[in-house]
C-alpha cells in the first residue's frame, strides 16, 4: 500500500504517520547483524553467488559515494516491508553521512516481499517509479519461477544503472508508466492515513490536557512524550575509507546515512 505514493503530500503523510507509529513499535523489531554487503539471513542464495554480489557491490562504492546492500529475512516479525525496511535503513545507517547516498534490496521470501529501500540522497535518481519499474520488470518475473539469485542480481545491476550512468534513461522509461500517476486508491490511502494521524496527535493531545489540569501530583512518575521525527535516528557517523568502503572501526558497516521511506515494494 504504502509503495504507490509519488505525491510529494502522500509522501508527508506517510513519514509522519511511521514517526508517530515508530514511537510505540520500533522497540518490538529485531535486526539481523550487518555483516556485510550482503546479508542473507535468510539462506537463500549460494555461497558463490554471494561472493560475486558481493564483489559487485564492493566496486560499486570504490567508483562512487554510494552503498548498496542486499538483506534477505527470515521474517517482517508481523509488520510491512516498508515499515520494516525504513526502520532497518535506518538502524544499519547504510549511506554516507553527509549525503545519504544508501540503498536496500531487501526479499522477505516468507511473505514473498520484495523492497527497494532509498536513502534521501538517492531519492532524485532512484525514484519511487523506477525503484517500481526495477521491481516489476527485472526482480518479480525471476522471484515467480524461484530464481531469487537471478532476481536480485539482476536487480542490483539495474539499481547500479539507475543511480549512476544512466539516471535519466531509467526516469524517462518509468514516466511512460501507465499507472505513473496518482489515481483514486493513492487518494483514498492519503485520507485513510490523514484520518489515523489526526487520531494519533488528538489522543496524544488530550493526555497533555488532562496531565496538565492534574498539576504536578497527577504528572508524577510521567515522562515527557517523545517523537521521532526524520533524521533523528540513523547510524553513527562513521567515515569513508581510501578503499572505497565505510570504516567503522574494523569491520563493513553503514556510514551513518538516513532513510525517509523512499522506494517501492511488491510481492510474488
Amino acid at each position: 500500500m504504502f509503495s504507490r505514493f509519488r505525491a510529494p503530500w502522500g509522501r508527508v503523510a506517510l513519514v509522519l504517520l511511521l514517526s508517530l507509529l515508530l514511537a510505540g513499535a520500533a522497540h518490538a523489531l529485531t535486526f539481523p547483524e550487518l555483516t556485510g554487503r550482503v546479508v542473507d539471513d535468510a539462506g537463500i542464495l549460494d555461497p558463490a553467488t554471494k561472493a560475486a554480489l558481493e564483489r559487485k557491490l564492493a566496486e560499486f562504492e570504490t567508483k562512487t559515494t554510494g552503498q548498496l546492500v542486499v538483506v534477505t529475512l527470515k521474517s517482517l516479525q508481523g509488520t510491512s516491508i516498508e515499515d520494516y525496511g525504513y526502520q532497518l535503513g535506518r538502524h544499519w545507517g547504510i549511506g554516507q553521512k553527509e549525503k545519504n547516498t544508501g540503498a536496500l534490496l531487501i526479499v522477505a521470501p516468507n511473505e514473498r516481499k520484495v523492497r527497494i529501500e532509498v536513502g534521501y540522497g538517492f531519492e532524485g535518481t532512484l525514484t519511487d517509479a523506477v525503484s517500481r519499474l526495477i521491481i516489476e520488470s527485472s526482480i518479480l518475473p525471476r522471484f515467480r519461477a524461484n530464481d531469487f539469485a537471478g532476481g536480485i542480481n539482476r536487480g542490483v545491476d539495474d539499481i547500479i544503472q539507475a543511480v549512476s550512468v544512466d539516471s535519466e534513461e531509467w526516469k524517462a522509461r518509468a514516466k511512460q508508466r501507465s499507472d505513473d500517476q496518482p489515481d483514486l486508491a493513492d487518494v483514498l490511502t492519503f485520507l485513510f492515513l490523514m484520518v489515523i494521524v489526526f487520531i494519533i496527535v488528538g489522543s496524544i493531545a488530550r493526555r497533555g490536557r488532562a496531565q496538565a489540569q492534574a498539576g504536578p501530583r497527577g504528572r508524577r512518575g510521567r515522562g515527557p512524550i517523545i517523537l521521532p521525527m526524520p533524521g533523528s535516528w540513523g547510524g553513527s557517523g562513521s567515515g569513508w575509507d581510501s578503499g572505497g568502503g565505510f570504516s567503522g572501526g574494523g569491520g563493513f558497516s553503514g556510514g551513518g546515512g538516513s532513510f525517509g521511506g523512499g522506494g517501492a515494494s511488491g510481492g510474488w
